[in-house]
C-alpha cells in the first residue's frame, strides 16, 4: 500500500515539553501530518513500546502510519507500520528478511554512494529514503553538515524511491525545500516546539506548491 509521506513528523520528547508527545501528535494530526515517526534515543525498549502503543491509539483509523526510529523489534512487538533505519543500524536487507513485505522500511541517506547501495538491493527492500540533513539542524546529535538544496535535488533525481527531506526544515524554508523535488518533508522542531502544533502542521501542509 502506498502511503502519504508528504508531511512526516519526527517526535522529540524534549521539544514537546510538558505538552507531551501524545498530545503533540494529536494536534499535528489535526493539522494535516500524514506520517509519524517515534524517535526517542533515551527511552528504554519498554518505554518506547508503551509510547508507541499510545500513539497507535491516536492514529487508529486515520490511515496515518507509525514508524519507529531504529528499533524494528519494538515496531514489530507493538504492531507499528514500519521502522526508519540509519546507516549504522541493522542492514535494511536483513530487516526486510525478518519483517515481511507489508512492513515499511525507511533509510537515511546523505551521499550518492548510499543511494547506489540501495539501488543494488532487491526491489522492495527499502520503501523510502530520508535525505538530509537539508539544512543545519540541532535536533540530532552528531548530525552531518547540511547538504544544501542543490545536493538534495541531485540525490532526489538519482533514485525512483520517494525522498523525504529532513534536517532543519522550518515554516520559513519549507518552500525552498520543496523546490528540490522532494516527495515529503520530515520535521521535528517546527512542530514539536511550536506553541500550536496544529497550526504549524497546517502551515507546513500548505507550503507545498
Amino acid at each position: 500500500m502506498k502511503r502519504d509521506l508528504s508531511l512526516y513528523l519526527v517526535t522529540d520528547p524534549k521539544l514537546c515539553g510538558e505538552r507531551g508527545v501524545v498530545a503533540t501528535v494529536e494536534a499535528a494530526v489535526r493539522g494535516g501530518v500524514s506520517a509519524v515517526q517515534l524517535r526517542d534515543k533515551r527511552a528504554s525498549a519498554r518505554e518506547l513500546a508503551q509510547l508507541a502503543i499510545a500513539l497507535l491509539g491516536v492514529l487508529k483509523e486515520t490511515g496515518i502510519p507509525l514508524l519507529i526510529n531504529d528499533r524494528f523489534d519494538v515496531a514489530l512487538a507493538v504492531g507499528a507500520d514500519g521502522v526508519h533505519l540509519g546507516q549504522s543500524d541493522l542492514a535494511a536487507k536483513a530487516v526486510r528478511s525478518l519483517v515481511g513485505a507489508n512492513f515499511m522500511i525507511g533509510l537515511t541517506v546523505s551521499r550518492a554512494e548510499e543511494i547506489a547501495a540501495v539501488a543494488a538491493l532487491p526491489i522492495g527492500t527499502v520503501d523510502y529514503l530520508g535525505v538530509g540533513p537539508v539544512f543545519l539542524t540541532s535536533t540530532k546529535a552528531n548530525a552531518l553538515d547540511p547538504l544544501g538544496l542543490d545536493a538534495v535535488a541531485q540525490l532526489c533525481r538519482s533514485t525512483d524511491l520517494p525522498c523525504i527531506g529532513i534536517g532543519g526544515i522550518t515554516l520559513e524554508n519549507a518552500p525552498s525545500a520543496w523546490s528540490t523535488g522532494l516527495d515529503g518533508l520530515a520535521v521535528v522542531s517546527a512542530i514539536c516546539a511550536a506553541a500550536d502544533p496544529e497550526t504549524a502542521a497546517a502551515t507546513l501542509r500548505g507550503s507545498r506548491p
